[in-house]
């Protein structure tokens, strides 16, 4: 194998010493199972605190990180916006509300790049929009989605799945991550399941219920059973049939039309609220000078942050991405949040490049970063006020997020993974027994990177046991 790059010392290091120029024998040895070769990994084990890294493996190497990118960013935003920053929505009455509870006027919703406006909270918007008297509405919702300026997106382009949740693109107002829930409820008796939809869109029609597959039908892959098919943005269509063994079931799938999401989904939740609406929900701009009859706070960006990284969220990542222009002044737009993002990263990280960003959640294969400048920010994050929030918003080893079924380092290791076609990694924290914490970044960039898992958990099992 060829030498790794000598050690690093970090911040509170008294001396610069040699990396032991290999990889972990139990590393290397899972890596000749899966026939790997040692140079597709980047690695480094260090200390949390700073200091001599343990091991030093390809560490320099730009490399793509796959949804490991998400700690540049969400560390990024914990420390420009502050972790109890929180996007606010505000709706305006652009009239009068007569006594018997007409609006005479629109009402203009205004979308300011929240990531978290999902079915409950939309429903608390309309509900605080009846709470203003408002019953009925003599104009139209008028949406205003002017904070971002992005460019077209098309949800096949990454990797051919447009039905997939996680390509679904960010948006100033987001609703419910452009995503709808199809729920399925067996009833033996009358031979049908029955189909349930949430949010309920404005427009489309869903059958109200579904064939039962024969007697003792195996449940295995149900969703291909259905025989669904969602590429028309006004009717949804099952050909095929629902095993009754699978019990409930709920199945998240991406609406046809991104673009007219939002708008549907609105409409849909305030007549189901029985709210009466005689215009219609279109896209416009909040008027100048009226103040907000209120605004729909979000969650803080610390709770955001835990649902980014414990679940891999790319659009809520990106959402995030954009804030960070957005609140630096002007529009959003990805140029401008990779150019605040770059700025950010050479005031923090001097001594290690910058990573190049593509739209911060990861999903690209264009992003790129090494195993030490995700080192030096696990660091530099560990050491900061503001390592709680990053940190518990790493999955836990064989408990929750990504990492709920991994049992390498359960308990005692706090990763966030990233994998992508070609790319598997992990990057994060690992807890000693003896009180010892390391930063673990282990990153693959091979056709077969998805067999470099049991390295990855070997090399988190080896960190573990270090006095």
């Amino acid at each position: 194998m060829a030498a790794s790059t000598l050690g690093f010392a970090g911040p509170g290091a008294q001396a610069q010493v040699q990396t032991p120029a290999r990889l972990p024998a139990e590393v290397e040895a899972a890596l000749q199972r899966a026939h790997l070769p040692a140079d597709a990994l980047s690695v480094v084990v260090a200390p949390a605190g700073g200091g001599n890294p343990l091991v030093r493996w390809r560490a320099d190497q730009p490399v793509n990180p796959a949804s490991v990118m998400k700690l540049v960013t969400t560390y990024a935003g914990l420390d420009l916006l502050g972790p109890t920053y929180r996007w606010n929505t505000p709706v305006t009455l652009g009239g009068p509300v007569d006594v018997d509870g007409t609006l005479q006027g629109d009402v203009f919703i205004r979308g300011q790049g929240d990531p978290s406006m999902v079915l409950e909270r939309l429903w608390l918007l309309l509900r605080r929009l009846q709470a203003q008297g408002v019953r009925s509405i003599a104009g139209d919702i008028v949406l205003d989605r002017s904070a971002f300026a992005l460019p077209p997106h098309d949800p096949a382009a990454f990797d051919g799945e447009p039905s997939k949740p996680y390509n679904a693109a960010p948006d100033a107002l987001l609703v419910n991550f452009r995503a709808l829930t199809l729920g399925f409820v067996p009833e033996p008796s009358s031979g049908r399941a029955r189909v349930m939809v949430d949010p309920p869109l404005a427009g489309l029609k869903v059958p109200d219920t579904v064939a039962l597959a024969p007697a003792r039908t195996a449940c295995g892959d149900w969703r291909t059973n259905l025989q669904a098919d969602l590429s028309s943005p006004d009717r949804i269509v099952f050909a095929g049939n629902y095993p009754a063994d699978c019990g409930e079931k709920s199945w998240p799938v991406a609406y046809a039309d991104p673009d007219r999401y939002a708008a549907r989904a609105i409409e849909g939740m305030w007549r189901s609220m029985g709210g009466r609406l005689s215009g219609r929900v279109r896209e416009g701009r909040a008027p100048a000078g009226f103040s907000p009859a209120f605004s729909a706070a979000s969650p803080t960006l610390a709770e955001v942050v835990r649902d980014i990284n414990k679940y891999s969220n790319n659009v809520m990542a990106q959402q995030v991405f954009l804030t960070l222009s957005l609140q630096n002044g002007g529009t959003a737009s990805f140029e401008a949040s990779r150019a605040v993002v770059q700025r950010w990263w050479r005031e923090r990280f001097q001594d290690v490049d910058a990573p190049v960003m593509d739209n911060g959640a990861g999903l690209s294969r264009e992003g790129r970063i090494s195993a030490m400048g995700l080192t030096r920010l696990l660091q530099t994050a560990w050491r900061s006020p503001l390592m709680p929030d990053l940190a518990a918003s790493l999955p836990i080893a064989g408990i929750d997020g990504t990492l709920r079924r991994s049992q390498a380092g359960a308990g005692s290791a706090h990763l966030k993974t990233g994998s992508l076609r070609d790319v598997a990694a992990v990057a994060g924290y690992v807890h000693t027994a003896s009180g010892k914490r390391w930063v673990l970044v282990a990153i693959a960039n091979h056709p077969d990177a998805a067999a470099a898992r049991p390295a990855f958990d070997a090399l988190v099992a080896w960190s573990a046991r270090q006095p």
